[in-house]
């Protein structure tokens, strides 16, 4: 008797091979039919063979198109600038002590004519400002020449500077100490004359300019006040705070 196969009985066998084969090879590539080198088994039409467990998750290319997922991209990074450090306000000068003498001499009373070494008479006007600032705490002492404008600029102004500078010497031989007493010596600034001897000329234009060769001593410091015991400022009883002497 002979056997004939029918198409249907073909594809019947041929479900159940590749059904049996699948379940061996499910091990191997998930999701596809494959031999234990993890060969996909494909289809006449390029088609991949899937078994029946087979889902999207375990899709592999080139079989089937592998879904991916993006990542949203990280919120941008805001960066906040560190703040301006503020700069710690200056620390204030301390304010400089009061003035508790000021005095301007008159160079014919403190020295001779052209010269820089002390008259008596000047010695006994510095004698008496030495004296007003025995009862005081003395901070600082500023002589300052002043010469008239006769004769040159440069001579005037070294001629000033050696007379502020023997009044410096003088008044730290009084007890005031040294590195307290400052002397300047600024030649024919600041005159007070102004115009005043304007056109005259000899002995009457020297004897105009008189004001002009000066020597200023400017005293800072306090001073107690006898009746409370409290430091003063300025001239106080007993004191000549500001007195202005004759002197050159």
């Amino acid at each position: 008797m002979t056997k004939r196969f029918t198409p249907q009985l073909t594809a019947v066998s041929l479900a159940l091979a590749l059904a049996a084969v699948a379940g061996a090879a499910n091990a191997q590539t998930p999701g596809y039919v494959s031999d234990s080198s993890k060969t996909i088994w494909k289809s006449a039409y390029g088609l991949c063979w899937k078994t029946t467990d087979w889902t999207p998750a375990k899709a592999m290319p080139p079989c089937d198109t592998v879904q991916t997922v993006s990542a949203p991209p990280p919120p941008p990074v805001v960066v906040v600038p560190a703040p301006t450090p503020i700069a710690a306000a200056p620390t204030p000068a301390p304010a400089p002590a009061p003035v508790i003498e000021k005095v301007s001499l008159e160079s014919d009373v403190l020295f001779e004519f052209d010269k820089a070494q002390l008259r008596p008479t000047g010695q006994q006007k510095l004698d008496e400002l030495a004296d007003r600032l025995k009862d005081a705490k003395v901070e600082s002492v500023l002589a300052v020449g002043y010469a008239d404008r006769i004769g040159s600029e440069r001579y005037n102004e070294k001629l000033s500077a050696e007379r502020a500078e023997a009044v410096k010497q003088y008044l730290t031989q009084k007890g005031i100490e040294q590195q307290r007493v400052q002397a300047e010596g600024r030649g024919t600034s600041q005159p007070v004359t102004g115009d005043q001897c304007k056109g005259q000329r000899g002995a009457k234009l020297i004897s105009c300019l008189q004001p002009d060769r000066r020597v200023e001593i400017e005293v800072r410091g306090t001073r107690e006040v006898a009746s409370t015991g409290s430091p003063a400022a300025g001239g106080t009883s007993g004191s000549s705070g500001g007195a202005t002497g004759t002197a050159k």
